[in-house]
C-alpha cells in the first residue's frame, strides 16, 4: 500500500538570496537525519547551487535512516534503515514532480543492520551492505514502479563478505563490486565479480591490503583507478585497475590533515576531494594526472563545518555538498571545473546528524 510521507508544496523565498525560482528545472537534495528517522528535502537552484528547504520536510522514515540512493529515472527514491530490528529494512519512495516523497510499504527486509546502498547505472539492481551481519543483499529493480524483488545468491539468500563494510561502489559497467573494511588491524579491499545481481566469488588476489580504515571509497568514470582514504593512517591510496579486474598500488599519498573520510570525484574527472573528519575540518584537493597519481592543488583546502563527512555533486558539475556532523549542516559549495576551486554558497541547517545525500539529476 501507499504511505504518504509529506506533501512538500514548494515555495519560493521572499528574499532576494534565492535565485531563478520557477525559471529553471529544479533539482532535489535529500539527506538522512537517523537520529530522528527522517529525511531532509531541499529544492536546490541549478543556477546558484542555493538550497531552500520544501515545506513538509523533514520526511519520516525508517528507524536509524543510514543512506540513500535514487534511480536513474529520477522517480524512485530508496533507503537503508539501519536501526529496524530483527532484521534491517529498506524502503522505497516515489518522487514526485515537485519533490515531494511518497513512501511504499511494506519495507523489504534484509540482514543487520544495513549501512550502505549501491545501484547500477541502468538501475537494474540495488545492492545493500549489512554491516552487522557481514554480507551483502541484492534486489532486482522493476522499473515500471521501483518495487523490489530478492535476488537469490549462490551461498543463499545474501552473499557474504566475511568483514563489516566500510564502504561499497559499483564499476561503471556494473559488473565488478568493490567493498572496503577493517580486519584488526589492517584495511582490506574485497574485489567481487557480479552477473545478474549475483555477487561472485572474490577475484584473485583479493582481498587487496589498503591503508587502515579505509572509509572513503572513489572509482573513476573510466573504471581505470581506484581510491581509498584512509582515516586511521591519514593517507590516501591510489590503485590501478587492470583488465582482469585485478588491484596494482600506483602510490599512497599522506594528508597533510586528519581523519580522511570521504572522496569525490568530479564530473571532469580532473579532481578529487577529500573530507577530513578530525581537527582539520575541510576539503583538501587534488589534480589527478593521466597515471592515476594525486597532486595537491595549491589553493586547497577548503573550509568547512567540523567533522565533514561525506561529499556529493549534482549533474552538472558546478556544484558540490558537504554533510558535516558536528553542527549539523548540509554545505553547497560551488566548484570551478578550470581550476578545481571550491566557493562556499551557503550552509542549511538540519535537525540531526546527517549521514548521506542523493540529489536528482
Amino acid at each position: 500500500m501507499l504511505k504518504k510521507a509529506a506533501a512538500l508544496m514548494l515555495v519560493c523565498a521572499s528574499t532576494g538570496a534565492w535565485m531563478g525560482c520557477g525559471t529553471t528545472t529544479s533539482k532535489y537534495l535529500y539527506a538522512t537525519i537517523p537520529a530522528s528517522n527522517e529525511i531532509v528535502a531541499f529544492r536546490m537552484d541549478p543556477n546558484s547551487g542555493a538550497l531552500l528547504q520544501l515545506v513538509g520536510s523533514p520526511i519520516t522514515a525508517g528507524q536509524a535512516v543510514q543512506s540513500l540512493v535514487i534511480h536513474p529515472s529520477q522517480k524512485f527514491l530508496y533507503t537503508a534503515n539501519s536501526g529496524a530490528t530483527p532484521s534491517g529494512t529498506v524502503s522505497l519512495f516515489t518522487i514526485s514532480s515537485g519533490g515531494g516523497l511518497t513512501e511504499v510499504t511494506p519495507r523489504q527486509n534484509v540482514g543487520t543492520a544495513p549501512t550502505l546502498l549501491a545501484m547500477d547505472s541502468s538501475g537494474s539492481f540495488l545492492y545493500v551492505a549489512n554491516s552487522g551481519s557481514f554480507d551483502i543483499s541484492v534486489f532486482s529493480i522493476k522499473s515500471s514502479d521501483g518495487s523490489l524483488t530478492l535476488v537469490p545468491q549462490t551461498g543463499g539468500a545474501t552473499a557474504g563478505i566475511g568483514m563489516s563494510a566500510l564502504n561499497m561502489e559499483l564499476s561503471p559497467s556494473g559488473n565488478t563490486l568493490w567493498v572496503t573494511g577493517q580486519v584488526g588491524t589492517q584495511g582490506f579491499i574485497q574485489e567481487f565479480p557480479v552477473s545478474s545481481g549475483v555477487i561472485g566469488a572474490p577475484v584473485p588476489g583479493s582481498p587487496f591490503i589498503t591503508g587502515n580504515g579505509p572509509y572513503g571509497l572513489a572509482i573513476d568514470s573510466g573504471g581505470k583507478h581506484l581510491y581509498t582514504a584512509n582515516k586511521i593512517d591519514n593517507s590516501i591510496s591510489a590503485f590501478s585497475i587492470n583488465s582482469s579486474g585485478a588491484l596494482t598500488l600506483i602510490s599512497t599519498t599522506a594528508e597533510t590533515f586528519t581523519g580522511p573520510v570521504a572522496l569525490f570525484i568530479d564530473k571532469s574527472g580532473k579532481y578529487m576531494y577529500v573530507a577530513n573528519q578530525q581537527s582539520s575540518g575541510n576539503l583538501a584537493a587534488y589534480s589527478i594526472g593521466s597515471d592515476g597519481g594525486l597532486t595537491l592543488l595549491t589553493n586547497s583546502p577548503f573550509a568547512t563545518g567540523p567533522q565533514p563527512s561525506f561529499i556529493t555533486g549534482d549533474s552538472s558539475g558546478k556544484y558540490l555538498f558537504v554533510g558535516n556532523q558536528s553542527t549539523p549542516v548540509v554545505q553547497s559549495f560551488s566548484l570551478d571545473p578550470g581550476t578545481g576551486t571550491l566557493t562556499s554558497v551557503n550552509s542549511y541547517s538540519v535537525p540531526g546528524t546527517p549521514t548521506s545525500i542523493a540529489i536528482t539529476q
